[in-house]
């Protein structure tokens, strides 16, 4: 009898606590990228997305349109997602979401220009790192520039939400945000005179592995091998694809204009494999994003800490990274004030680099010359090398001799040369321990900074003309 009344008991409690659990689920909900201060894409078809119950329908009003309400079913799994059209660059906006009698409203919306702003440690490095720039954190606010900066995170899966909010640039949110993204959206700003929004995901001492999906792995059993190829570290994970799990996956919905992107320094124990991988991330993002946008990336810098030559060796990994569509790198050895520091404490002229490359290729500032000189081709003229460059006008040294430049003979073997600008623009090289020159390489090291530049002030990309195997 008396376990006739518990049973009966437990099945009353059962009863009630049920019901009021399955209600109190939330019948509507947002990712965390949909809220208040957001920037969405200006002029654009943009998702909306989220969690709700299956029989139930979500509805959406945009305050720059809110005489079309749009309505969407959320499938089996509650998930859903929609389309909406974005006006021109402004506002603010709200937007509101009902569900039966769950209503969530965002507030504070701006259009303009988003982009992805991601890498590694020096991609992350924010003002409270100890920049040199020039900035008064004061003077930064400005409501037309806005930052999402999803936290550290990694998962074995592909993940539906990310930690973060949207945040308005000011002298509270500005010095924990990537400087290289902040100089980058600013400029974009006072050229465009539009909002822009930035989305910070990074991660430092991160591994271009660990960024990249899963499917570009499939079929490709080589990539695979080089991706698994990398020694645990205590600082982040290196498992391919865990952190685009959890810090890419998320915010795949979200209309990006363009990524910016600092990475590499991770990757010089295995420096040989990264052109391959960084190619397979670049093309693997663009597809799962379903958008063939312009990315747009750092030279690894100088830094003397490197084995071997392999800072040098991922330098030109990276370049060949240049072959694929909508891409563009910048150099920046020239801007490094300490060779031992892997983490130079100047970003803005690496931000306003990237920001010319999409001021020109993306919106149309043609007057722009944002492309740095690069070797053109070599001729043997005795002793000497005679190195000619594509550059905007002649190029001019900055110092009393122009360094970094090595050559060598039959033999591979590499001095360090003396090099002389003529007239015309040619570089001539030479050594006296090389009396029949055939390679030239320039820069070619862990440690080597440029000191020859252009009309623009850019410098001279590092080169090399042989293609000899580098241990």
């Amino acid at each position: 009898m008396i376990k006739q009344q518990h049973m009966k008991r437990i099945l009353l409690l059962l009863f009630v606590i049920i019901p009021a659990f399955t209600f109190a689920q939330p019948t509507l909900k947002l990712p965390n990228i949909l809220s208040d201060h957001a920037v969405f894409q200006a002029s654009s078809s943009v998702k909306l997305w989220g969690w709700g119950h299956s029989t139930v329908p979500v509805k959406i009003v945009c305050s720059w349109n809110p005489s079309d309400t749009i309505t969407t079913m959320p499938k089996k799994d509650w998930t859903w997602e929609t389309t909406v059209k974005t006006p021109k660059a402004g506002g603010p906006y709200t937007i509101s979401f009902s569900s039966g009698k769950k209503q969530i409203t965002i507030h504070d919306i701006l259009t303009g220009e988003v982009w992805l702003c991601s890498g590694q440690s020096n991609m992350e490095f924010n003002y409270n790192w100890g920049s040199i720039d020039s900035v008064d954190v004061k003077k930064t606010a400005n409501r037309e520039i806005r930052f999402f900066q999803p936290s550290h995170s990694y998962a074995d899966y592909p993940q539906g939400n990310t930690e973060g909010e949207w945040k308005v640039c000011d002298a509270a949110s500005m010095p924990n945000f990537s400087l290289v993204g902040y100089f980058f959206g600013r400029k974009l700003n006072t050229q465009l005179h539009k909002p822009i929004g930035l989305i910070g995901s990074y991660w430092g001492g991160s591994c271009v592995q660990a960024w990249t999906p899963k499917e570009a792995y499939k079929g490709n059993s080589q990539l695979w091998q080089e991706a698994e190829d990398l020694p645990a570290v205590s600082w982040s994970p290196v498992a391919p694809t865990v952190i685009y799990n959890a810090m890419i996956h998320p915010i795949l919905n979200y209309k990006i204009a363009g990524t910016i992107w600092y990475q590499g320094e991770q990757n010089t124990d295995r420096p040989q494999y990264y052109g391959d991988l960084f190619k397979a991330m670049i093309t693997s993002w663009r597809k799962e994003f379903r958008n063939d946008f312009p990315f747009y990336f750092v030279q690894i810098a100088p830094w003397s800490g490197y084995g071997g030559l392999s800072g040098a060796i991922v330098r030109e990994q990276q370049a060949s990274a240049l072959s694929l569509p909508k891409t563009g790198m910048v150099t920046v050895g020239d801007l490094v004030d300490d060779v031992t520091n892997i983490h130079p404490k100047s970003k803005k002229p690496v931000g306003d680099r990237l920001a010319n490359l999409a001021l020109k290729e993306v919106y149309g500032f043609d007057k722009l010359e944002p492309y740095q000189p690069q070797f053109a081709s070599m001729n043997i003229k005795g002793n000497k090398a005679l190195i000619t460059v594509k550059s905007i006008g002649k190029l001019t040294v900055k110092g009393k001799a122009i360094e970094s430049f090595q050559v060598a003979g039959s033999d591979q073997h590499f001095y360090p040369a003396q090099a002389k600008l003529k007239k015309d623009g040619t570089i001539e090289v030479f050594s006296k321990k090389v009396k029949h020159p055939v390679a030239v390489r320039y820069c070619f090291t862990n440690g080597g900074m440029p000191n020859l530049f252009d009309t623009n002030g850019l410098p001279l990309e590092p080169f090399r003309t042989d293609n000899w195997k580098v241990k």
